[in-house]
């Protein structure tokens, strides 16, 4: 099995329908996240994947994207009620 690194996928978006759109195609990938920031545990072909169904919806002039790749070696500052992000067994996509 390809191992899986961890990404906060994050984005603004200025129409409401791309906005949507985008929201969905980074939401199917994440472990977890808020608003338009997400925790996305990744193998190269899904990351690629992620970002070539991105560039699609998004208009560059308009839009961003950033994805940014957490190491592993980082130990998380948490606050709150929040738990750090893993990597489950398995994923449900339906």
């Amino acid at each position: 099995m390809t191992a899986r690194s961890l990404y906060i996928a994050a984005y603004d978006v200025a129409d409401p329908r791309r906005l949507r759109l985008t929201h969905l195609a980074v939401k199917s990938h994440a472990t977890g996240g808020q608003k338009s920031a997400y925790e996305c545990f990744l193998t190269p072909r899904e990351r690629e994947s992620l970002i070539a169904d991105v560039r699609r919806i998004l208009n560059e002039r308009e839009d961003r994207f950033s994805m940014l790749r957490i190491q592993e070696r980082a130990k998380p500052i948490l606050k709150g009620r929040a738990t750090p992000a893993s990597d489950p067994d398995y994923y449900y996509v339906g």
